[in-house]
């Protein structure tokens, strides 16, 4: 799996990947909008909208921001502005490659942010389709093992059809084709496994190591991308050494 991925969860997982409460509210009303949009605002209905206002509720964003995040995907909200999702491509220092995440109401703004902050540290926008045969967009489902038995989170996955389950000390991660989400996902509430992470998202098809110093000036590049308020997430194709980790999660 991706370093980066990893690290991204983990992370997320300590309260670091925004500095802002407004900012993680922003984003996380982003998604709930797209989500809402996109299968209805029904979450019962709509598991990638319920995987959403799960993770505003874990954040305590107020009951109302995300009942009216809800109204602004369905419509409801005719004053809301139009947001869309956009995947943009560039590259990191030293040809990392880079898929963007975006949500935005204004697509000029948000290219000139990207290429901005891009250019100051080292990479580049890419055209369409320059680097996004790299990657290969999953189910992707991470939580914490505490007292779950390795061996029946292996059997519940295949079962629901994932292809690939992976643990280490205290994570456990599920990986499966798109179409499996939901199934993935019944079967982890069916065992009252609840993810710290469920979400499609992009894998590298091959990684690429660079030394220490290289990996801080790409992920300092990530990080920097990942401040911008229409960025919902950032995938890269880089490589993280077990001891890169090590001093990245002690940090």
């Amino acid at each position: 799996m991706s370093g980066h991925s990893h690290w991204a969860t983990i992370r997320r997982k300590k309260g670091a990947a925004d500095a802002k409460r407004g900012q993680v509210f922003t984003r996380l009303a982003r998604e709930i909008v797209i989500a809402a949009r996109e299968g209805g605002g029904d979450p019962s209905s709509n598991i990638r909208l319920q995987y959403a206002i799960d993770r505003a509720k874990a954040s305590n964003m107020p009951k109302d921001n995300i009942e009216r995040a809800i109204r602004r995907g369905t419509g409801e909200d005719k004053d809301a502005a139009a947001f869309e999702e956009i995947l943009y491509e560039g590259y990191g220092p030293h040809g990392i490659a880079l898929l963007i995440s975006c949500v935005t109401d204004n697509r000029n703004r948000t290219v000139a942010e990207l290429r901005h902050v891009l250019n100051r540290m080292g990479g580049s926008l890419g055209e369409s389709g320059s680097v996004a045969w790299q990657f290969k967009r999953v189910s992707y489902f991470a939580f914490a093992l505490d007292k779950h038995d390795p061996d029946k989170i292996f059997e519940l996955a295949l079962e629901a059809g994932a292809d690939d389950v992976t643990f280490d000390d205290e994570l456990a991660e599920i990986f499966g084709e798109v179409e499996v989400f939901k199934e993935i996902s019944d079967q982890l509430k069916s065992a009252k496994i609840v993810p710290d992470e469920a979400e499609l998202r992009f894998i590298p098809n091959m990684e690429t190591e660079l030394s220490e110093d290289q990996t801080m000036q790409v992920l300092r590049l990530i990080d920097a991308l990942e401040e911008l308020d229409d960025v919902q997430d950032v995938y890269s194709n880089l490589a993280i050494s077990d001891s890169m980790m090590r001093q990245l999660e002690a940090a």
